[in-house]
């Protein structure tokens, strides 16, 4: 595979994943509003804070590269929040909803994790060291936002769903 290639593919790649994140932004709002844990609701508008972050690091990237963000539908990240829409459309008892939230969430948080791990890989490869230090940023906030998501299920929204059941 040629260096020119691999450059398309990252781009390619790049603009799926910015349309991920563009997607979630729109989901993020609607999940917090549907969270009655008020922790998980902040949980869901500081990710918001840092997904508007992430966008604004990819177009910097996309500057980078003398490319264009548009044109790439994530239709992964398109089916984990029809997901997410269809629980939430659900007749679930409020913590019992915030036990399915976690999940659904974390469902992209991992998805979003794979993502930034093989672009920052990839941009390595092609020796675009500024990219990938700035892909490694987004990879580190995605782990973060997974372990706080893990935190919360573990320390309260599981227990509370368990007891109201």
């Amino acid at each position: 595979m040629s260096e020119q290639a691999l450059k398309d593919l990252l781009i390619e790649e790049l603009q799926d994943t910015y349309s991920a994140e563009t997607q979630i932004t729109e989901a993020l709002p609607k999940m917090a509003q549907a969270a009655s844990s008020p922790q998980l609701k902040q949980a869901f508008e500081t990710h918001l804070r840092e997904t508007e972050g992430q966008i604004r690091r990819l177009e910097q990237i996309f500057q980078i590269l003398g490319a264009q963000p548009g044109g790439n539908t994530c239709e992964a990240t398109q089916g984990l929040i029809e997901e997410a829409e269809e629980i939430m459309g659900e007749d679930h008892p409020p913590e019992v909803l915030d036990v399915a939230l976690v999940m659904a969430a974390q469902k992209v948080e991992h998805y979003e994790i794979a993502s930034y791990g093989s672009l920052r890989t990839l941009a390595q490869t092609c020796g675009m060291d500024d990219i990938a230090r700035l892909l490694e940023q987004t990879l580190e906030e995605e782990k973060a936002t997974d372990q706080k998501l893990n935190q919360l299920a573990e320390g309260d929204i599981n227990q509370r769903a368990f007891k109201a059941a």
